[in-house]
């Protein structure tokens, strides 16, 4: 399966933001911290190269602690400020406007040596679709400005929004790239939220997602669906999972299709337990 989406407004919000990253004093890119790395826009990279850098792990109540903690220390050694956040409980909320001074510092001594008096900092915030820019937005203003949902794309269009009066945030639409190189990026984005749910198949996802599980996450999978054992072949997991759940159809045949929706549900509300679906050490 070939996972593709490249809607023609993120097109439109690339376009935006090489128009308005000479006005930026600070990048925030906001990562799902499940998948920090396949939830990376790697046009992010070229478009605010020469910007400091702070990378939110937004998500962290749903993803491996331990794994996510490796993560922060990979983008810090990488030379980006990194915080582990939830958003939606505003867990390390308080501590992005003292980042972003930390990070804008240079530029506060710069008008100070010159006698300019401080305007407020610009940071652009940036991230694919659903890792949680709005609620983060709305967080950090402390009042509902930006639409939020639990799909793709709800944002369209970039808007300036003040926190208090010392910095200006710039919200952009999330912006996926046009082709994903690896197809395991696909599937990563898929589970998580990124891609709308009607351009991908579910059945080859959760074949991607349980495979993943059998590997890393073996306990939490026996013990969501009550299995003593896991089998090698995912079709034979297909039909333990299935008989578990009563899955059946008439004949005794498992249904695929409705384990598949089972496993992905549970994935995506976070019942199977804290998972992470890649780690640095395996890129």
């Amino acid at each position: 399966m070939t996972i593709q989406w490249y809607p023609g407004h993120m097109a439109k919000a690339k376009r935006q933001v090489l128009e308005k990253i000479k006005l930026i004093d600070v990048v925030i890119e906001i990562v799902d911290a499940r998948i920090p790395l396949s939830s990376r826009n790697p046009m992010v990279d070229e478009l605010a190269s020469q910007k400091p850098r702070l990378v939110l792990l937004n998500k962290s109540d749903l993803a491996d602690p331990g794994a996510t903690e490796k993560w922060a220390q990979y983008f810090e050694k990488r030379g980006w400020a990194s915080l582990v956040i939830d958003a939606q409980k505003g867990k390390g909320m308080n501590d992005i406007p003292l980042k972003v001074k930390e990070l804008c510092q240079p530029l506060l001594d710069k008008f100070e040596k010159k006698g300019i008096r401080p305007r407020a900092l610009r940071a652009l915030i940036l991230g694919i679709p659903n890792v949680g820019k709005s609620t983060v937005i709305n967080r950090i203003a402390n009042k509902r400005i930006t639409k939020i949902g639990d799909r793709p794309g709800v944002t369209k269009a970039q808007q300036w929004i003040k926190v208090g009066k010392e910095i200006e945030l710039l919200d952009t639409p999330g912006i996926l790239w046009p082709k994903f190189e690896d197809q395991d990026v696909g599937f990563r984005l898929a589970l998580t939220g990124a891609i709308k749910e009607e351009i991908f198949d579910f059945q080859e996802t959760v074949v991607f997602l349980l495979n993943y599980l059998r590997e890393a996450y073996p306990t939490m999978l026996k013990h969501r669906y009550n299995l003593t054992e896991l089998p090698e072949d995912v079709a034979d997991l297909f039909d333990a999972i299935g008989t578990r759940r009563g899955c059946l159809v008439s004949g005794g045949i498992v249904d695929y299709d409705r384990v598949a929706e089972i496993v992905f549900r549970d994935f995506r509300q976070g019942k199977l337990g804290k998972i992470s679906l890649e780690r640095p050490d395996e890129r």
